[in-house]
């Protein structure tokens, strides 16, 4: 019997086979408008029948599809990094209305803000003299604290005379510049190194004081606000692509008798699948339903770490003692990368980006 090559891998079968034995594609299948659309609409409902049979576990039965797909289990359910992806996207896409809402918010007040040279940092309300009872509560604490606070009898005198004075024209803070100057020279269109040097910009400035300046002229544009909040959920999908294989690593380090990395990975990817589902039916809920109340919301957050504890216990087939001394750990070792992995983008995002 002849042989042929495959259109897709150009490995080589006998001919008289409708699909090819090494890749799986139809062997004589001219592209028309029909099988283009069956094609497409075949390969969305594979995706779509996966993700509802992967959606039920993933959310009732904490480390069932991780230890699912190391069996393998691999077809039946979305993979893994898949559905991280696209559950992260759909987060991300919902979450947009919200930093939408708070960029206005912060541009709003950002404005309000460069609307005058001094800034009320108490607000007219709240800007209420003591009553003699008051002042005294409050210098009788400080004389009490006097040691433990590191005050000298000097400092506590001018304390004192301060408190009794009811003198709050000190309760303000103003540009180190010239404000007027500055939006004169925005007004007509001023180069911004014009602008910087009025700003008290050094005639030298290094990279990091360029960038400095620059997100002040935006603030004093009454637009910066805004930007900074936009560069702070930009750095959240690259930090979480670094933190997931962190988090995966410390599952290495506290099991690491438990199977390769790889094996932790998944696990990892199908945890953090459950965050996002977790958040973005927050969000779908609170956006386009009802209100969610704030104590309700924290409820929903803490129970996350219990599904945690229960996918280690699944997964890891540990005691429960264990398992929970490792969960508490694993949890709190963390968040303490998270703080600053977060930061140090959020700050790399703010140079680059400002």
């Amino acid at each position: 019997m002849s042989q042929i090559n495959c259109q897709n891998c150009d490995q080589p079968f006998d001919e008289g086979f409708k699909f090819c034995p090494h890749c799986g594609q139809k062997t004589n299948e001219e592209l028309t408008i029909g099988v283009l659309f069956y094609n497409t609409i075949s390969n969305y409902f594979s995706f779509d029948a996966r993700f509802l049979k992967s959606f039920l576990p993933l959310m009732f039965r904490p480390g069932y599809l991780a230890k699912r797909f190391l069996q393998g289990k691999r077809l039946m359910y979305l993979h893994p990094a898949q559905m991280y992806l696209f559950v992260s996207v759909i987060f991300f896409f919902l979450f947009s209305f919200v930093v939408a809402d708070w960029k206005k918010e912060a541009d709003a007040i950002n404005k309000k803000i460069v609307s005058s040279n001094n800034v009320e940092l108490i607000p007219e309300d709240t800007k209420k003299e003591f009553d003699s009872i008051q002042k005294a509560q409050v210098l009788n604490s400080l004389k009490e604290n006097q040691k433990l606070l590191g005050m000298s009898d000097e400092e506590l005198k001018a304390t004192d005379s301060i408190i009794n004075s009811g003198d709050s024209q000190n309760l303000k803070t103003s540009w180190d510049f010239d404000k007027k100057k500055v939006d004169s020279l925005i007004a007509i269109g001023a180069d911004d190194s014009v602008i910087y040097k009025e700003m008290g910009m050094s005639d030298d400035p290094g990279f990091f004081e360029k960038r400095l300046f620059s997100g002040m002229l935006n603030i004093v544009k009454g637009t910066g606000a805004g930007s900074i909040i936009q560069r702070a959920v930009d750095a959240v999908p690259i930090a979480m692509f670094i933190l997931l294989p962190l988090f995966a690593l410390l599952l290495k380090i506290f099991y690491f008798r438990r199977g390769r990395y790889s094996h932790h990975l998944v696990f990892s990817f199908y945890f953090f699948s459950f965050l996002f589902t977790v958040f973005a039916l927050l969000l779908v809920t609170d956006l386009f339903l009802f209100p969610i109340p704030g104590w309700i919301s924290w409820l929903i957050v803490l129970s996350t770490f219990f599904y945690f504890y229960v996918a280690l216990l699944n997964f890891y087939n540990r005691n429960w003692f264990t398992t929970f001394l490792k969960c508490c750990v694993i949890t709190f070792v963390f968040m303490l990368m998270v703080i600053p992995t977060t930061g140090t983008l959020l700050l790399i995002f703010g140079v680059m980006n400002s």
